[in-house]
């Protein structure tokens, strides 16, 4: 019997049950070897799938994608049978919206991380197909996770025909509860209150809902959810595409993007305006969040397929307990200087006290006489009051100031000298097509295209790692962003920057799925250097990769 303490592959120590659905068990684990903690999920002997379940996470493990969680092994050959994952920290999107919706623009963004990660998977060949706010996680580290994807289809017995516009129909129940707090799928699906509904049983669009949603917003959740005659959304890259093109707010830099209205605060007594109250007030502060408000645990999952429906209780992975801080109310300060109650009569210890009152409202006065005079002084030395060889110390400071703070070098599109093909390894199968061009993509032209050589396989028929063009810049530079225009959907495209042509010696900034269009790549902070490298590290579907233009935005020295 598998019970705390129980130790799988001689190195995971089962700690925590976290949840039990459909024939397994998740728990909290740590890897005794590395010394982190992770996510278990197990099987019970009658667990009809449990090779299925592995396959699935093995072919999860593939995937590069930062935004799915990460499988580390997977095994079925011993008694137990076992899924090992990383473990997630943060809140999930159901979590979230138990306080409010989100600001449209943090909805937006939010959703648009999902949905490349979806599109990441689909052009890899695995599908998630169970989508609820309970999988979609903002991390403690300031990063969107997806659960589930390929593992939780076969751990809720999902097949679908149309696995693309299933998962789709799912972002798009995610970015309608995301903007409305109200979950317009099944039940089972999450514990939101449910979308409110026409006499035909459809939802109604989010703008019916929740005032304060753009029209372009609303348009792209009814084109996922069939609402209305427009046409709809079938494929994750083109909702990712479509999401890329509405205003998007950044996510803070914690977990927790409730919007919650703040409770009121009690009005303060009002006294005359004074120096001393002014410096007291405080900015008002945003409530505190409800202790007592159960956390709702999360689904720590891998790989997908397909649509029957077996029940199973969803996204209870326990990486998800984590919550924000709670902010406290900070009540309106007493003033310093309020007048105290009257004193009892014959009390001498209070009588002296208030005598002492006028005594410091008379070293008040005389503070503030000499802050006059100094502010004067300062005033007529900026004003060049007095020859240059008179000025007094204040002066100078105030000279030193200005000259120390020079203004701040304005972000440029960077000259790029040349571009030249890159492979790894450099010196394994030449592609030749991907050298013939490769200034197309610098040319100004987007009707040029550089491509490479059709291969076998997305990984470059196992010849290659990653093909793509490195660009030489005028000067070295602190690069900011990159914008690539990619012509096809799928793949892995990563972005390199360095002092050094060789990619080991380049620092990557990030990866990104092809969508057919332009994508953007920023360093924050700004790297220096003076090669830009843009390739791709998985093929899109075509088994060919292909770029437009790319463009280099920094600042110069």
């Amino acid at each position: 019997m598998i019970e705390p303490g129980t130790r799988l592959a001689g190195r995971y120590r089962l700690e925590e049950r976290i949840s039990d659905s459909g024939g397994s068990s998740l728990w909290k684990a740590i890897d005794e070897i590395l010394a982190r903690a992770v996510a278990v999920r197990t099987f019970d002997p009658e667990f009809p799938r449990v090779g299925e379940a592995v396959t699935s996470a093995r072919a999860a493990s593939r995937l590069t994608d930062p935004r799915v969680t990460q499988v580390f092994d997977a095994d079925d050959s011993g008694e137990s049978a076992y899924v090992v994952s990383e473990w997630v920290a943060g809140e999930t999107l159901e979590q979230m919206l138990a306080k409010a919706p989100l600001e449209p623009g943090r909805a937006a963004t939010l959703l648009y991380e999902a949905a490349e990660a979806i599109s990441a998977a689909h052009a890899a060949g695995l599908a998630h197909l169970c989508l609820s706010p309970r999988d979609l996680v903002w991390t403690t580290g300031g990063t969107v996770k997806l659960l589930g994807v390929a593992t939780d289809a076969v751990l809720r017995d999902r097949y679908s025909d149309e696995p693309a516009a299933e998962d789709v129909r799912g972002l798009g129940r995610m970015l309608y509860a995301a903007l409305t707090a109200h979950w317009p799928g099944d039940e089972d699906g999450s514990g939101l209150p449910a979308a409110p509904a026409g006499d035909d049983g459809v939802p109604q669009a989010p703008r019916q809902v929740q005032a304060g949603i753009s029209h372009a917003i609303d348009a792209i959740v009814c084109r996922c959810l069939g609402i209305g005659a427009a046409e709809p959304i079938t494929e994750p890259a083109e909702l990712a595409k479509a999401l890329r093109g509405v205003p998007r707010t950044p996510l803070p830099l914690f977990a927790g993007l409730g919007t919650a209205a703040p409770s009121p605060r009690p009005a303060a007594p009002k006294r005359p305006a004074t120096p001393s109250t002014a410096a007291t007030t405080q900015p008002h502060q945003p409530p505190v969040q409800d202790p007592t408000r159960p956390a709702q645990p999360q689904d720590a999952r891998g790989p997908g397929r397909r649509g029957r429906g077996a029940h199973a209780q969803h996204g209870q992975h326990a990486q998800q307990h984590a919550q924000p801080a709670p902010s406290g109310q900070v009540p309106p300060p007493r003033g310093r200087y309020d007048t105290p109650p009257p004193a009892p009569p014959g009390n001498a210890t209070t009588v002296a006290a208030h005598a002492r009152k006028p005594a410091n409202r008379a070293l008040l006065g005389i503070a503030a006489a000499a802050l006059t005079v100094i502010v004067g002084l300062g005033a007529w030395a900026l004003s060049g009051g007095g020859s240059d060889g008179d000025k007094g110390a204040a002066g100078k400071k105030t000279d030193q100031g200005q000259k120390s703070q020079p203004p701040k070098p304005a972000t440029v599109k960077l000259k790029i000298q040349d571009a030249s093909a890159t492979q790894s390894p450099a010196d394994q199968h030449p592609d030749g097509t991907s050298r013939k061009n490769p200034s197309a993509v610098i040319d100004g032209d987007p009707g040029t295209v550089w491509e490479t050589q059709t291969y076998t396989s997305e990984q470059f028929g196992n010849y290659l790692k990653a093909l793509g063009v490195t660009l030489t810049l005028g000067t070295p530079a602190k690069v900011s962003t990159i914008k690539v225009s990619c012509p096809v959907s799928g793949g892995t495209l990563q972005v390199r920057i360095g002092s050094s042509r060789a990619p080991g010696a380049m620092k990557a900034i990030g990866e990104q799925s092809c969508s057919r269009g332009e994508l953007t790549f920023a360093a924050n902070p700004a790297v220096q250097g003076q090669y830009v490298l843009v390739w791709f590290t998985r093929l899109p579907a075509g088994l060919k990769g292909k770029l437009n233009e790319i463009s280099v935005n920094g600042t110069a020295g």
